[in-house]
């Protein structure tokens, strides 16, 4: 099955990458047009300033009277408090602006990621998607806030002092201008070269993010095995391998910013000394002299700036990249319009069911054709028969080609899998509890249950006692991923969480597995009732709990070898018998000890 997520950021073109970022710009437009407006008038009362200057210098020359002096001093003190208050215009506007985009890039990722399927999810790992709500994220932002401002800043400010410098003295100002064609030459070389090497940065990113992420979920198994001191080298060798590629990338930087300053300072230099004979020989002012060199300060800074902004902007546009790769994954589950219509059925059919994971050589399923309709449904088999994989495709987790799965006759390929889901409440192997309170973990699909609602289902999961003896009961927050309940705990915290929801089918998968068999036996028996009408799948390897079971099916190597009730079972199927004498001799063994 191919891989719905592999799109090399640097094939895709501009105009898609921009396209992230079109409705942004359309729906702060004018927020956009208030801050580019401050920020240009800021840039033109900039270049006001030398004219007020020269004007000023001219007049000292020929002994203009100090009245004149004093005013243009205010004028100078007006332009001033003017420039002030809209810098912090453009900079609320525009790097708010920034921040709003950030947010909403953020979102839709998030957004995203929850609508894909559980195949994704086994190819990519947490780190590399934390890593793009982290730093690329960060990278957009800057190329959309400080940087777009800085390039506004070049272009404005270089036309404009440019055009003041012709007026003062063409052959001056190029001149002045011989330097830029190296810089251009030389921003444009280190861009290309800086695009490799911040991508390459971020992939490390991601990879000692996933490390983090798992040492601390794994860190009582790394005490357990005194495995401190190995995942702190490996640790400490990601982190050098990410300081060389950040110092690779510090080369790059290190090497636009005094390639810009030596263009301008170059300009300088030929300013110096051409418009020094100017001057001599009275061909410009002192004052237009003075306003000519205050032009070029004026030019050296979007002339540093280019380096500056290029950096941004290819940082940004990788990042760009990286994340339109993520947004153009696509769930290989069939897309069909959810309106929220609740399904009627809960009849379950299998027909001919063949199903292999991306990449493997034999199918987890073969040739399957069950049907569930209301009532206890027993699942067994070896590990790796294929079980899980049952519940799995039952629960749209994975995709099935048409015709194989059908809800009340209905093939679940033409119906909206949301719609679907909210039919079924499952329980895993792995009970996935939050870093919240006891009731909040119960009540998450239902966040309007009532404590009373909450205690019930915990009571018929035998959990309500566990959870009383707790210092703040219901109330006790449980840490990341309940490591302060046992596995029986939130095994039983989860299965209260699925009966809450109410829904007309329940699938357990192994989700019992360590409860006690005396627990799970009164468990199942407080079921019987709640659960009437409904269809329930157990996954249990237990033959003793699922003896009341109406059809108890038999899994080995992806295929059905057998199936029928208890009694059944034990008559015609080796394997089942086979699996009956080993958890009896078990069960004698106990007893004698």
């Amino acid at each position: 099955m191919p891989s719905s997520d592999q799109h090399a950021p640097g094939a895709v073109p501009l105009a898609a990458l921009l396209s992230l970022l079109r409705p942004f710009f359309r729906r702060y437009r004018f927020r956009l047009l208030i801050g580019f407006s401050a920020l240009i008038t800021v840039d033109i009362l900039q270049l006001i300033t030398p004219r007020v200057i020269k004007y000023g210098i001219d007049a000292l020359t020929i002994g203009t009277t100090q009245n004149y002096l004093v005013r243009l001093a205010w004028l100078l003190l007006l332009l001033a408090a003017i420039s002030l208050a809209l810098r912090f215009c453009w900079r609320y506007m525009i790097v708010g602006f920034s921040r709003i985009l950030e947010h909403g890039i953020r979102c839709r990722i998030f957004d995203h990621l929850l609508e894909l399927d559980a195949a994704f999810f086994e190819r990519r790992t947490v780190g590399d998607l934390m890593a793009h709500s982290t730093n690329d994220l960060a990278a957009i932002q800057l190329a959309c806030g400080i940087g777009l401002v800085s390039a506004t800043d070049a272009v404005v400010l270089s036309a404009a002092a440019i055009g003041f410098m012709l007026y003062i003295h063409p052959q001056l100002t190029v001149a002045a201008l011989l330097p830029m064609p190296l810089l251009i030459i030389g921003t444009k070389f280190l861009s290309a070269k800086l695009h490799i090497r911040f991508t390459r940065v971020q992939e490390i990113f991601s990879e000692m993010t996933e490390f983090s992420r798992s040492s601390i979920i794994s860190i009582r198994l790394l005490k357990a095995y005194t495995m401190e001191a190995a995942h702190t080298e490996r640790f400490d060798r990601l982190g050098r391998k990410y300081v060389r590629g950040n110092l690779r990338v510090a080369t790059i930087h290190g090497l636009m910013f005094p390639l810009a300053t030596l263009a301008g300072s170059l300009g300088m230099l030929l300013i110096l000394w051409y418009g020094g004979h100017l001057v001599i020989e009275g061909a410009i002012t002192l004052g237009d002299f003075v306003a000519f060199i205050t032009y070029l300060y004026l030019l050296i800074w979007p002339m540093m700036a280019i380096g500056w902004v290029a950096s941004l902007v290819q940082r940004g546009l990788t990042s760009l990249g990286r994340i339109h790769s993520l947004l153009a994954s696509r769930s290989l589950l069939p897309e069909v319009e959810d309106d929220g219509q609740i399904l009627p059925g809960r009849d379950i059919a299998l027909n001919d069911l063949t199903f292999s994971y991306p990449g493997a050589k034999t199918p987890a399923l073969a040739a399957v054709s069950l049907t569930f309709s209301p009532g206890l449904y027993g699942i067994i088999g070896r590990t790796g028969s294929g079980k899980s994989t049952l519940c799995k495709l039952i629960l749209r987790l994975y995709p099935v080609v048409d015709g194989a799965l059908f809800l009340d006759d209905c093939d679940m390929n033409n119906l909206p899998v949301a719609a679907v889901q909210r039919r079924i409440a499952y329980v895993s192997q792995e009970a996935m509890l939050f870093s919240d309170s006891i009731a909040a973990n119960i009540a998450l699909g239902k966040e309007e249950a009532t404590r009373e609602e909450v205690i019930a289902v915990a009571k018929i999961a035998a959990v309500h006692d566990d959870i009383m003896a707790l210092a703040e009961g219901y109330g006790t927050r449980i840490g990341e991923r309940g490591v302060r309940l046992s596995g029986g705990q939130k095994q039983r915290i989860a299965l209260a969480r699925a009966l809450l929801c109410d829904r007309p089918v329940l699938i357990i998968d192994d989700g019992l597995s360590a409860v006690d068999v005396d627990t799970e036996e009164q468990i199942l028996a407080a079921l019987a009732g709640h659960l009437r009408d409904r269809v329930v799948l157990l996954v249990s390897n237990r033959l003793k709990t699922l003896a009341a079971a109406k059809e108890i099916i038999v899994f080995d190597e992806g295929r059905i070898v057998a199936k029928g009730s208890h009694s059944a079972m034990l008559a015609t199927s080796h394997l089942y018998q086979a699996m009956a004498a080993k958890q009896q001799l078990g069960e004698r063994d106990n007893a004698v000890i």
